[in-house]
């Protein structure tokens, strides 16, 4: 499978039940219990974790007849800042793959990955290390599929779930596709799977082997095109790389899981130091600073804490970010806490060109920002290890 993998190039990455299992993972005495994230009595549900989904729980179903299927599972309503904020994590972890990430919601992405392969091996080994980040960091799961279409990628993602990876290399395309029910196409919603199943066209063969002009002549031009390539995998093999709501990034983050658990104070904050070199890295490159810097911490159990401070004026100094984040972090008063996971995140984010710093009476006329710049020419010539703080050294 691995060989096959290597003439596919998209990545369809898929999160599992996302919104339940974020919340699970917020409260861990649910995690052998059915779980429905919704609104109330009258609400729908948004999110039903695997336990629940065994006794017909889907989404969209109306919150009255999930309690019904399932009167012992217990309703949460979700919290859509930590949503958001596994969300941004999760999609920074693509692009440190790739730049070329297509996001279609808060829980999905397509990432082609063709110009990483020489560095982190073949399409499913690639698959493989992003499922294990993202469960390290975040505590949560993700399927894959791995195809050389979009369409073809997204059907093999869902097939790999839940917490799996799927591989459709394109000499096995007609013969995974064809069996399906038209139903299963993407794109293909309840109405135009009745009208076609009407039509007697029940699988996707069926739609793939009737003539083009007939499938034009019976649902029109357009769409009749576009069933004939979806059923065929021959549909788009590009991406446009975006982000979900198409809207610049109000928050730049960073998390790093140590690969043991850990309570000494100078690893923990040499990490944060890293961290917020990485990240006022990336809001230099993006032309933007930010007023608010946050810390998370995670425990060995998972719990997880956040801290936040806002500074008198936005700020994209490396130095900045750190020391906030430090005093943060010496905030917490942590003594033998083991710590899994620490994350950096600058907030409030705005145009550069729009803070203007008030100069101290006596200050260099060059300081750490221009210190910051010099480090980033350097880093864009000679590599990211040219320059570091001496502390990160070894």
């Amino acid at each position: 499978m691995d060989e096959a993998s290597r003439d596919c190039h998209l990545l369809h990455v898929d999160m599992d039940a996302f919104y339940a299992s974020v919340m699970v993972r917020e409260r861990p005495d649910l995690w052998q219990v059915p779980v429905v994230v919704g609104g109330g009595q009258r609400g729908v549900v948004l999110s039903a974790n695997y336990l629940a989904r065994q006794y017909g729980v889907r989404s969209a179903m109306p919150m009255t007849r999930a309690r019904r299927a399932c009167p012992q599972a217990v309703v949460v309503a979700p919290d859509f800042e930590v949503l958001d904020t596994v969300s941004s994590s999760v999609m920074e972890t693509f692009r440190r793959i790739t730049p070329l990430v297509e996001v279609v919601s808060l829980d999905e992405a397509f990432l082609d990955v063709s110009g990483a392969t020489r560095r982190l091996g073949s399409p499913l080994e690639i698959a493989e290390r992003l499922r294990a980040v993202v469960h390290d960091e975040q505590g949560v799961t993700c399927s894959v599929g791995i195809a050389a279409s979009v369409a073809v990628a997204k059907l093999a993602s869902r097939r790999a779930k839940p917490d799996g990876v799927v591989v459709v290399p394109p000499h096995r395309v007609t013969g995974f596709l064809h069996p399906l029910d038209v139903g299963e196409l993407w794109g293909v919603g309840e109405k135009t799977a009745a009208h076609l199943h009407r039509l007697g066209l029940h699988t996707v063969g069926d739609v793939a082997h009737l003539p083009l002009r007939t499938l034009q002549r019976a649902v029109g031009q357009a769409l009749g095109s576009q069933l004939h390539d979806l059923a065929w995998g021959t549909d788009r093999t590009t991406l446009t790389p975006r982000r979900g709501d198409q809207e610049p990034d109000r928050s730049m983050g960073a998390d790093e899981t140590f690969a043991r658990d850990t309570d000494d104070r100078e690893t923990i904050l040499r990490e944060v130091l890293r961290l917020s070199a990485r990240v006022a890295t990336r809001m230099r490159q993006a032309q933007v600073a930010g007023r608010t810097v946050t810390l998370r911490v995670r425990f060995a159990d998972f719990t997880t804490i956040t801290r936040s401070r806002t500074l008198p004026e936005a700020t994209d100094v490396t130095r900045e970010v750190h020391q906030v984040a430090s005093r943060l972090y010496d905030g917490l008063g942590l003594q033998r806490a083991r710590i899994r996971l620490v994350g950096v995140r600058v907030e409030g984010l705005v145009p550069r060109a729009t803070v203007h710093r008030q100069g101290l009476l006596g200050e260099r006329d060059h300081g750490w920002s221009d210190a910051d710049r010099a480090v980033d020419r350097a880093t864009r010539r000679f590599g990211a290890a040219a320059v570091r703080p001496a502390s990160l050294l070894g």
